[in-house]
């Protein structure tokens, strides 16, 4: 089996691997999540988003990710559902096709600032894992995401929620309808994330 084999297999679903790390315990975590902008079509045609139930999207990466995980031998996990929490953003750093940017969160070699998993599989088996990368804001001179938070909630200084939250109360129409503006101002992930999945996303965010 090859990363090359999970990744064929999960693009049809609109998912692609996002990086893999090897364990302690000879499996390998293969990191799933967007296969963009390919995956908000797919997913608006699932059941899940179509029957307008709560979570849809966490409802379809459990569906997905579970049957990926019975053609693969493997355990799916995903990042929410309650405790005991995976640690995702451990295995992220571990991939090196992830790295804390200037303004805390996570970046992504392919995805930028966007970068979202879905799920992971643990595979019993140790893959063959590909060349480690270097983070692209060590190339990136002008850093635009530590300027571009209208509401100065999101710097170097941190992620304040609160502000962002009254941000969005008061003017984020722009962040609520087309994605948060720090992460759009990333390089790496710009034009790949459609406008109208950011909105879902802020939404539920701004919801919950």
């Amino acid at each position: 089996m090859k990363l090359d084999d999970v990744s064929d297999t999960a693009s049809p679903s609109g998912l692609a691997v996002l990086g893999a790390s090897h364990s302690d315990t000879g499996q390998t975590v293969v990191l799933l999540g967007p296969n963009e902008p390919k995956f908000w079509s797919v997913f608006m045609q699932s059941s899940e988003y179509l029957s307008k139930g709560e979570a849809p999207l966490d409802r379809w990466s459990e569906r997905v990710i579970g049957a990926l995980a019975n053609q693969f031998n493997a355990e799916a996990v995903c990042p929410f559902g309650g405790l005991p929490y995976q640690p995702f953003i451990a295995w992220a750093l571990e991939s090196r096709r992830a790295w804390q940017s200037p303004v805390g969160i996570l970046v992504h070699k392919s995805s930028g600032l966007f970068v979202s998993y879905r799920g992971a599989l643990i595979i019993p088996a140790l893959l063959d894992l590909p060349p480690a990368s270097s983070s692209p804001c060590l190339e990136c001179a002008e850093k635009p995401c530590l300027s571009a938070c209208p509401a100065a909630a999101l710097s170097q200084d941190g992620y304040d929620v609160p502000k962002c939250h009254a941000h969005l109360d008061r003017d984020g129409d722009d962040c609520l309808s087309s994605g948060c503006i720090v992460r759009r101002a990333c390089p790496i992930g710009q034009n790949k994330r459609l406008p109208e999945q950011s909105a879902f996303h802020m939404r539920a965010f701004h919801k919950g």
